[in-house]
């Protein structure tokens, strides 16, 4: 991911523009992933998904998954 920007496809079919927080490479999934967030939202949720080497993102669908990609997040809003 190469810019600090990205669209995501809500599932009312609407494009919205999300600002990233950071990208991470996971060795233990073999996965890099994205976290970001709607910059118009009031609560600042963080959300997270894999990609791909093409920008293709893909919904992260293990428990285990989660629990890491918690845990960096909680590390990274520890550094700021």
């Amino acid at each position: 991911m190469d810019s600090n920007k990205l669209f995501v496809t809500l599932d009312s079919g609407e494009e919205k523009e999300m600002e990233i927080l950071f990208t991470v490479d996971l060795d233990q999934f073999g996965k890099s992933y994205v976290l970001f967030f709607d910059p118009e939202d009031p609560e600042a949720t963080v959300y997270a998904m894999s990609y791909d080497e093409d920008g293709n993102l893909n919904a992260i669908e293990s428990d285990e998954e989660w629990g890491v990609i918690e845990e960096v997040l909680e590390g990274y809003q520890d550094g700021e």
